[in-house]
Parts: C-alpha cells; sequence; structure tokens
C-alpha cells in the first residue's frame, strides 16, 4: 500500500510525530533504549512505520547496530520498500527530524493517537455488539466497561523501580507513619487485635483466602469483618454472597450489632428490649457503607465490572469460591478453580484493594486427630494456595481438642502469610448472635 493511500480519511495518527521518531533512531540507534518502554509496533498508524520499528527492534535484540546503512539493507531483505523506495525514504526520515532530544515527546503522541485509535475500535465493536441483540444489556454494558479498562490498564507502565528511590520513598513513608496520618500507610484492620498482628492488616491487592468446613461459621466471620472495617475504619466494603440471600445477610449483621438471636429476627419473636437494641443498631448501621450482591454463578469478569462502578472501595468480600463459575465449558473443575483463584488474584491487583474469598476445606480435615487443617486441604485447591497471599482456617477449638467446655472458642490459624509469620489466635463464637469477638470482649446474653 502506498502511503498516500494510508493517509486518506480522518483516523487520529501524526505522520510527522511517527517519521521523527524513526528519524531519530536512525541517526541516533541509543534513543531505541528510551523508547522501548514506552513505544509499542501496533501503536504506529502507518504499516511501513510500524514495519521499520519492528525491524529495529529485531536488531536491537540481535545486538546489531542501527544506522541508515544496516537498516536499509534489512528493510530490503524484509521487503518492506522496493529498491528505490526504502533507500529514499529511509533518507527523508533523518532529514525531518527537528530534534533528537524531543524523540520522547513525538513517541508520546504516537502513544495518544494510538489511544484515540483504539477507543473508536471500541466504540465500534460495542455498537455492533448493541446492534446483533443476541446478548442482553448486562452483558453489553459489561462487555463496553471491560473494552474501556483494557485501554486504560494498557496505558500504565512502571517501568524500572531503583533502589535509590525505593529508599527516599521508604524514608518518607516511615516519617509520615510516625505521624498522626499512620493509619493510611498500615493494612486495613480486621479490628480482631491477635490477627492484626499477626497479619499486619489486610494490604491492598492481597489475595486472603478464609477455609473451614461447612457450619464453622466462615460467613459470620466474613460479615464481622466486613462490619468492622465499615463502622470502624469507615471505609466501602463490597460483599459478594453466592449462598445467602441480601435480607438473610442484613438479618445476620442486626442481630451481631444489636446483640438479638438471630432466630428472633427469622420468627419475629421480639421483645420491647429486642426492639429497643434493634433501633440502636439500625440508627448505627443507617450510614454503613457495605453494598450486598447475592447473584447466583457471578463470574469474576462481572464482579470486575460491577465494582469499577463504585468509588473508594476499601475491601471486598466473595463467598465463596466453590459456588463460583468462570462462564466457560471447562470439564475439569480443579482447573476452572484454578483459572478463577488467578483472575481474582488480577482483580485485586488491578482494583489496589484487599480481597477475602471464602472457600471449602475438604472432609479429610475432620479425619486427623489434631483437627489442624493444611494448604493442601483447600477444596478443589488447584492453585489455590499459590495465588494467595494469605490463607487463614477457622477450626472449632471443641471439635479439635475434644473439649465441650471450648465450644464457644474458635481458632484462626493462620496456615500463609506473605507478610510476616504465621500462627494461631483465639476467638470467641456467639452463635446465638452469629458474632465473632477478641477474647477481651466477652458478648453475655442481654439480660
Amino acid at each position: 500500500m502506498a502511503l498516500e493511500d494510508q493517509l486518506t480519511g480522518s483516523v487520529p495518527f501524526s505522520f510527522e510525530a511517527e517519521q521523527s521518531v524513526l528519524g531519530a533512531v536512525i541517526i541516533d540507534y541509543s534513543v531505541l533504549d528510551m523508547l522501548i518502554p514506552l513505544l509499542r509496533p501496533e501503536y504506529f498508524y502507518m504499516e511501513q512505520h510500524r514495519r521499520i520499528y519492528e525491524t529495529m527492534l529485531s536488531m536491537s535484540l540481535a545486538a546489531k547496530p542501527i544506522d541508515y546503512v544496516t537498516l536499509l539493507d534489512e528493510v530490503r531483505a524484509k521487503g518492506i520498500f522496493s529498491e528505490s523506495e526504502g533507500k529514499q525514504y529511509l533518507l527523508s526520515l533523518t532529514e525531518v527530524v527537528p530534534s533528537i532530544e524531543n524523540a520522547e515527546n513525538y513517541a508520546k503522541i504516537i502513544v495518544q493517537k494510538a489511544i484515540l485509535r483504539q477507543m473508536i475500535e471500541a466504540a465500534d465493536s460495542i455498537r455492533t455488539r448493541a446492534m446483533e441483540m443476541t446478548d442482553s444489556a448486562d452483558e453489553v454494558v459489561e462487555y463496553a466497561e471491560q473494552r474501556i479498562y483494557d485501554i486504560t490498564n494498557a496505558r500504565v507502565n512502571t517501568g524500572f523501580y531503583s533502589l535509590r528511590e525505593g529508599l527516599q520513598e521508604s524514608i518518607d513513608r516511615y516519617n509520615k507513619m510516625a505521624g498522626e496520618g499512620r493509619e493510611q500507610f498500615l493494612g486495613t484492620p480486621t479490628y480482631f487485635a491477635d490477627l492484626d498482628n499477626l497479619l499486619g492488616g489486610m494490604h491492598n491487592s492481597d489475595l486472603i483466602i478464609v477455609a473451614a468446613r461447612p457450619g464453622i461459621g466462615k460467613s459470620s466471620l466474613a460479615l464481622n469483618i466486613a462490619e468492622n472495617v465499615a463502622i470502624k475504619a469507615k471505609k466501602k466494603v463490597v460483599f459478594f454472597s453466592l449462598e445467602m440471600s441480601n435480607d438473610q445477610l442484613v438479618d445476620r449483621i442486626i442481630s451481631s450489632q444489636a446483640l438479638v438471636e438471630n432466630y428472633k429476627l427469622r420468627t419475629g419473636e421480639l421483645q420491647d428490649d429486642d426492639w429497643r437494641r434493634i433501633a440502636e443498631a439500625t440508627k448505627l448501621l443507617a450510614d454503613c457503607p457495605i453494598y450486598f450482591d447475592d447473584s447466583s454463578n457471578i463470574t469474576v469478569s462481572q464482579m470486575k465490572a460491577k465494582l469499577r462502578r463504585l468509588k473508594d472501595v476499601g475491601l471486598v468480600i466473595v463467598d465463596y469460591l466453590q459456588l463460583m463459575s468462570s462462564g466457560r465449558r471447562i470439564e475439569n473443575r480443579v482447573q476452572e478453580v484454578s483459572e478463577m483463584t488467578r483472575a481474582l488474584k488480577i482483580m485485586a491487583k488491578e482494583l489496589n484493594v484487599p480481597l477475602i474469598v471464602l472457600s471449602q476445606l475438604a472432609r479429610k480435615t475432620e479425619d486427623r486427630k489434631d483437627g489442624r487443617p493444611q494448604l493442601s486441604d483447600l477444596r478443589e485447591s488447584g492453585s489455590i494456595e499459590q495465588d494467595a497471599d494469605s490463607v487463614l482456617f477457622l477450626v472449632n477449638d471443641a471439635m479439635a481438642t475434644g473439649e465441650p467446655e471450648r465450644q464457644n472458642i474458635m481458632k484462626i490459624v493462620v496456615g500463609k502469610n506473605r507478610h510476616g509469620e504465621t500462627g494461631t489466635v483465639e476467638v470467641e463464637w456467639s452463635g446465638r448472635y452469629t458474632k465473632f469477638s477478641s477474647l477481651e470482649k466477652r458478648y453475655d446474653a442481654p439480660v
């Protein structure tokens, strides 16, 4: 295709910027080292320019010097230009460069134009999908959000991070942590003191697995953490529940905050004192930033799409992993769960938020004399233990020890902790109120 033919239309691109970048490399090939982290071949609109840049990259990879003569030989061999066109055009590239020192700015122009073209392509694709009317409106919206997010995410370029930079930033962070605003630099606390001492709080981008056998109380523990973070830290919490309905979740929160037995809320057997406690609790909870989603068979991509619509999310909880769907037909369930855990870890990193995911334990845990779970006990484990930053096992102490007097004591076994030590902490469990608490805070029955 001739160059003139490619210049027609109103597609966003800069012919001059593309020429100047290539010309700068021909004049001084060391410029390429600065361009590589910023500029990809697909960012060039002109096909010939893209192929020239690809040739430059392959020459650099092979440790070949780049100048007019060596590049001409390579483009001839690849058939990018005819004999006469190549010689003339490469010479013209060196003549149009305003300044080699501005090569990075020329590259940034190319990148910006490429993003605009990607936006146009995405808009066309979204329009086509909407016009086909084969998907639901929600599916089209999710697709649109994903396309825009992919474009935005592709712009992020971290590059190298020098130790010198890190040292200075760390000293600055230490100084700030020693001051009044130290909370913002620490992990989000669970407000279970002993657990926070082990974990150092829940850090952004962390994937935290909470695992237990059915009926032990992992959902209640997750809800209690959600309450603590929303009420005490005043952070926005999103709770995806694939097992319980929104009404059930709200009942549990009211029960734990009002200290009114859960069965009373289900049956309506409420006394005057119960109503007083409920009124006080609802007043506290009215402004509590917890958001529920009880969609069944929700996928990671659907979660991600919904979370992007909320701003400043401080914690995400998923209850629970084995009820999720990948959205694809995968016969091997272990492989499917592995793919979902990897996707969940990526989601936590992309959204920069701590993510708690509840998981079932395999039955073989009950066969051990000490009842102590292991990472291999994670049901359909696959890569769960590999992708997780922390793994917490919830264990009924009475079942593990055979001591009925410890039936209200639960153990949280930290089986993996990427940020520090593993260990075991004890918490108190009150089944009537679906409430966990630190042992120094005991909740007696209302009088």
